[in-house]
């Protein structure tokens, strides 16, 4: 069996070049909060830098490629399973070690200045190692970028909220990047997948509460502006007061009853049209049952229908107006 290869990456070069003030800057704001790593006690033994970083075997690295047009595709479809680079256990440990170490390396410079501010030996050793970090967290985000889109497979959404769930799930991988102690053991995916499926569960909860406190996403009534709202109601009272005049005109031939039920069912008589009576109430009135009101409304409906588009009123058929 043939050993696996060795980290071609050297110790951390140093760079020579004076940082610039941007490079000051960037150093002021880093340790401007308490730089935070998961403890481990290979880190104070001698030579910890070319164990964990030079002598450890390499990890592979992740492709991406595939998950710009994944994500493209979430508003019409599920996320599709893939097969990504999957990383055993001992791998797993030496990038987190390496992860790790470098955020320890960052914090001992920030404990060993005592809140005053970097030179610029300081500045370029934290900003080396502050690069380092941030190249290994991406990796090993990227490495389990399947693991969001597996989670958020089992959650029962909308399609065209796919995008924000996954959204969340990436935020909380990374998080989980940032507390992961591989020294306990467990596989970084089991981890990660419960932090991601609270995510999803926040996220939930979230939506439901925007829903409920905004319950129209869209209306198109809304985009109507001021003067597409008078247009309608003048058009509605013009359409109102024409009907008015066919019924007292009767030019739709109406018969007495047609006319009485159609002037109290609606109102023509000078009444408040906001309180139409009832087909009960006009029975009432007119001495006819409710169902025979609802039938010589309709038909007188439809007499006035056919003079407001000019043609001639229709014939009841046989339908007598009485009892």
């Amino acid at each position: 069996m043939t050993a696996e290869p060795k980290q071609s990456v050297p110790a951390v070069a140093r760079p020579s070049g004076a940082p610039t003030a941007a490079d000051f800057a960037w150093a002021k704001e880093l340790l401007s909060e308490e730089i935070d790593f998961m403890d481990h006690p290979d880190f104070r033994k001698s030579n910890a830098e070319r164990r964990i970083f030079v002598d450890a075997p390499a990890v592979p690295k992740p492709t991406v490629n595939w998950y710009r047009p994944m994500m493209d595709s979430l508003g019409e479809q599920q996320p599709r399973r893939y097969e990504g680079v999957l990383l055993t256990a001992a791998q797993e440990r030496v990038i987190f070690m390496q992860f790790n170490y470098a955020r320890y390396r960052m914090r001992r410079i920030q404990r060993s200045l005592r809140g005053r501010d970097p030179g610029a030996a300081e500045v370029r050793e934290l900003l080396t190692w502050h690069r380092r970090a941030s190249a290994i967290r991406d990796q090993i985000a990227e490495t389990n970028l399947a693991l969001v889109l597996a989670m958020a497979k089992r959650v029962r959404l909308g399609e065209g909220e796919y995008p924000d769930l996954i959204g969340e799930g990436n935020m909380a991988l990374m998080r989980s990047v940032d507390k992961f102690d591989c020294a306990r053991g467990f596989k970084f995916s089991t981890y990660a997948c419960r932090a991601i499926l609270k995510a999803f569960s926040r996220h939930g909860i979230k939506v439901t509460k925007h829903r409920q406190r905004f319950p129209v996403e869209f209306d198109p009534a809304l985009e109507d502006g001021d003067g597409a709202v008078t247009a309608r109601v003048d058009a509605e009272r013009q359409d109102a007061a024409e009907v008015r005049d066919i019924v007292e005109t009767n030019r739709a031939q109406l018969s007495d009853v047609e006319r009485a039920v159609v002037m109290h069912r609606f109102a023509l008589e000078g009444a408040d049209a906001r309180r139409q009576p009832t087909l009960a109430q006009v029975g009432r009135l007119v001495g006819l049952t409710k169902e025979r009101v609802r039938q010589i409304q309709n038909s007188a409906l439809a007499k006035i229908r056919a003079a407001l588009e000019g043609g001639s009123a229709p014939q009841e058929h046989g339908l007598s107006a009485a009892h």
